[in-house]
Formats: C-alpha cells, sequence, structure tokens
C-alpha cells in the first residue's frame, strides 16, 4: 500500500510557475507509475500527466504540453510536476496517484490518491 502527500500549491499570477510535490511512503513506490490529475470548481477530474515506475515513459495531456513536466526520484519516494506559464485555466485541485500502470490516462488506472494541493492563478 502507497500513502501519498502533495505539496507546492499555492498562488500564482499568469505566467508564472510553481513545483508540486508528491511524497510517497512504502518500500513499493518504484513500482508503481505515477499520474497527475486536477479538479476545477464545478468540474470533474481529468488527467494531466503520467510517468511510469522507470521514469522513462511520460505522457502529457494536449492542454498542459509543453509547459508541464513530470519527474520522479525513486530514492527519494517522491513525484514532482513543473509547471510552466501557468494560465487561469490551470486554476484547480491538483492530485497525484499511483497505480499499477506504465504511465495511465485514467482514474481508473490508479489505486491510490493524495489529498489535493490546490494550486490558483490570477490573471
Amino acid at each position: 500500500q502507497v500513502q501519498l502527500v502533495e505539496s507546492g500549491g499555492g498562488s500564482v499570477q499568469a505566467g508564472g510557475s510553481l513545483r508540486l510535490s508528491c511524497a510517497a511512503s512504502g518500500s513499493t513506490f518504484r513500482r508503481y507509475g505515477m499520474g497527475w490529475f486536477r479538479q476545477a470548481p464545478g468540474k470533474e477530474r481529468e488527467f494531466v500527466t503520467a510517468i511510469s515506475w522507470s521514469g522513462e515513459t511520460t505522457y502529457d495531456a494536449d492542454s498542459v504540453k509543453g509547459r508541464f513536466s513530470i519527474t520522479r526520484d525513486n530514492a527519494k519516494n517522491t513525484v514532482h510536476l513543473q509547471m510552466n506559464s501557468l494560465k487561469p485555466e490551470d486554476t484547480a485541485v491538483y492530485y497525484c496517484a499511483a497505480g499499477w500502470v506504465v504511465a495511465g490516462t485514467g482514474e481508473y488506472d490508479y489505486d491510490y490518491w493524495g489529498p489535493g494541493t490546490q494550486v490558483t492563478v490570477s490573471s
């Protein structure tokens, strides 16, 4: 079992950057594919980006390609989401998730979820 906790959220102006982190407990972290999802007010949760257990495979949603990047450090049981050129439409609660997938894009691919961290981008 894996427990996940996100950090690094906050408020930023459009065009700015934030780096989210997801700390995982458990010795099996390196076996899991990891993903980031987000949920804006009044909207369904949506896929943002994912990374395979080895870090060799990543997959980004079209809405964040070229702006966001996901990395992981298996030695430190952490996953990071670097967010650049932020837009007001990126405002959401961001969740990290772990699952037995390579780089899944669906919520059903993931078994473990963090509580989320708020990101607010002002224009």
